[in-house]
């Protein structure tokens, strides 16, 4: 059966995918999760049985729900590194590998009336503490290891992860979770450690996936991140105590205002396909790192936040890092009613705040992905002015009347050959999910210097297998308050800001790398995202001289036009590549104006478009020339760009 505890939300706009959805999400979360926590034991005899045989049962609906998660603690490994090594019969003899938990590492369990009910997905990051002889592939994830507790439907409860690369290397079965709630210890001991398939294939020795090479026991300090108070299976009262720590407890909501951002990106899912092309959605979960709290009212109202979600691949070259591009973008998801969680432990509080139509401070809201690509409640970004975040309640802008959805419309749009990964070896896949409100623009206007406009993006990486059906597995922490253009900087890129209208308008993003993949060749490649910028771009203009080639560009695919999609004459907008000239010594990109076609192919906000070209000369410091769409003069920016003959 599905694993509890995991966040489900439901439309106001009606029945959406599943069959729980027409129900209050407010109900279900608060009330019905207890229950089913209550009345859906684990099975007995389960040896991955979250409630094991010391655990008791409540009799009772009424009592305390506590959300737990690791505060601290301690995880002993004994290994067999003979057998690890491919010697059949071993030796017999153990290696320890010892490590500290790292502090408040987010592995959540659910503990109703003292007595453990369910583990949730999360992690618990290791620090080691002693070393061993290994091999080489272990070894070198040694200080960045994860166990990791898998969603319902895998085929293992847990697992030894690298924590950066999402590499497994071990399955874990057999283990017994046990919880000391005088002392709040969580104990999961007896963990069968089984070589993975791809650690299998690493190290030469397919046919030892599945061999048992050792064992694993955790012990760890947990600390509760949210407490309620359930009579009857009714929630009476929360409590959200902050996150303690090291270095103390952050104070509840930091920034002055009201302040969303995205902090957590938990989740892809493919929501569905058409012809050569898949619908997926984003899970984003919301915080308001805000003092004040943040208004969160359900349509027609539109003092709410929208969300757009984007894919973006790094790829290309000899090491898959030469450029950065954008393959799927969707509507947006429009918000409402919000939980009130404590997700980003700042320590939510809802003293004061009117919960639901607002996000309190401190406080978090989920959105599955499976919720944010139900396509009837999504709505064309055509509506929303980006900076301001003002849209229009009514006519309402997630009108789907007159038209038939297919299994991509509305949702992140990608082609089956951009996500194959055997049409892209090696490539990497980042998520990126949005908020965009109106509250804070008009807490800005009011409070000059209290604007939280600027860090409502984040993003994080996946990996991606598959061929038509793609499963996507996190790598890595989310990365907050970024646009995923920054992870392009590891790989050498280097990006400079625009705002041409501060206080105005928004913020864009000017990225370059060079590479040298031949002798006398370099290659030139661009990126600008716009994360906020209403005006939108139009033009991109880079000083070349004439001896160039290979002259490319890309940008992600539009939605086809649509009734009540706001663009002029529901047209949708174009698609149409932008066109290329080289005059006067610089190479100019540009789309249609807005007289010539008020729905031309412009990077409007949130995409980003792609611009290359190959060149005999090597790169030296140049200025690029940005075009807008909309209104504004074109500016300048620092870009690398091919040397001048003399």
């Amino acid at each position: 059966m599905r694993k509890l505890g995991a966040s489900l939300k439901t439309s106001p706009s009606g029945p959406q995918i599943g069959g729980l959805e027409t129900m209050s999400k407010k109900l279900f979360t608060y009330v019905m999760l207890p229950l089913l926590l209550l009345f859906c034991p684990p099975e007995a005899g389960s040896q991955n049985s979250v409630a094991g045989p010391k655990q008791k049962s409540p009799d009772a609906q009424s009592g305390t729900l506590e959300k737990m998660i690791v505060a601290s603690g301690s995880v002993v490994m004994d290994l067999d590194l003979a057998r690890l090594d491919g010697i059949s019969s071993g030796t017999g003899k153990l290696d320890t590998l010892r490590f500290v938990v790292a502090a408040n590492s987010f592995f959540p369990v659910l503990v109703f009336n003292d007595v453990l009910r369910a583990a949730e997905p999360g992690s618990i990051a290791l620090i080691p503490q002693n070393s061993a002889t290994l091999p080489a592939a272990f070894s070198a994830s040694l200080n960045q290891l994860v166990v990791e507790k898998l969603a319902s439907g895998e085929a293992f409860d847990l697992a030894l992860r690298d924590g950066k690369t999402g590499f497994t290397f071990f399955n874990i079965e057999g283990h017994q979770y046990d919880y000391d709630a005088n002392a709040q210890l969580l104990s999961i001991t007896d963990g069968r450690l089984l070589i993975s398939q791809e650690f299998a294939r690493a190290l030469g020795r397919p046919s030892a996936a599945g061999s048992e090479v050792g064992k694993i026991s955790i012990g760890a300090s947990m600390q509760p991140v949210e407490i309620r108070t359930l009579v009857n299976g009714e929630v009476r009262s929360g409590v959200m105590p902050p996150l303690q720590g090291a270095g103390g407890s952050p104070s509840v909501g930091s920034a002055p205002g009201p302040d969303v951002i995205v902090g957590e990106l938990p989740s892809v899912e493919q929501g569905g396909s058409s012809g050569t092309f898949v619908g997926l959605g984003v899970g984003t979960t919301s915080c308001n790192n805000g003092q004040e709290p943040l208004h969160w009212f359900v349509l027609p109202d539109s003092d709410h936040p929208v969300i757009p979600q984007n894919l973006y691949r790094m790829s290309g070259g000899t090491d898959n890092i030469e450029r950065f591009e954008q393959i799927g973008q969707s509507w947006l998801k429009h918000a409402f009613a919000a939980l009130e969680g404590n997700d980003c432990s700042f320590g939510c509080s809802t003293s004061g705040c009117t919960t639901g139509t607002n996000l309190c401070s401190g406080c978090s809201d989920p959105y599955s992905a499976g919720l944010n690509y139900s396509q009837n409640g999504l709505g064309s970004r055509a509506w929303v002015n980006p900076f301001t975040g003002v849209f229009p309640g009514t006519p309402s802008p997630a009108n789907h009347t007159g038209h038939s959805h297919t299994g991509t419309s509305h949702r992140v749009t990608v082609a089956m050959s951009d996500l194959d990964t055997t049409q892209n070896p090696g490539a990497t896949y980042f998520a990126e999910g949005q908020y965009v409100t109106p509250h804070e623009y008009t807490w800005c206007q009011a409070h000059p210097g209290e604007c939280n406009m600027y860090n409502n993006v984040s993003y994080r990486q996946f990996s991606v297998s598959g061929t038509t059906n793609f499963i996507f597995s996190p790598v890595g922490p989310t990365v907050r308050k970024s646009p995923a253009i920054f992870a392009w900087t590891g790989a050498g890129a280097t990006i400079n800001p625009i705002e041409p209208d501060p206080g105005n308008d928004g913020i864009a993003f000017v990225a370059s790398k060079v590479t040298n993949p031949s002798a006398r060749v370099w290659h030139y490649e661009y990126a600008i995202y716009n994360e906020n910028l209403d005006r939108a771009i139009q033009s991109f203009a880079v000083p070349t001289g004439r001896l160039i080639r290979n002259i490319g560009f890309h940008a992600p695919p539009q939605e086809p036009g649509w009734a009540n999609d706001g663009t002029v004459g529901n047209t949708g907008y174009s698609s149409t590549p932008w066109t290329s000239v080289v005059t006067g010594g610089s190479l100019t990109w540009n789309c249609e104006t807005l007289a010539q076609n008020p729905n031309a192919n412009a990077i409007r906000w949130g995409t980003l478009y792609n611009f290359r070209f190959d060149s005999n000369r090597p790169p030296q410091d140049a200025s690029a020339v940005i075009g807008f769409f909309k209104t504004g003069a074109p500016i300048t920016v620092p870009v690398q760009g091919p040397q001048r003959r003399p």
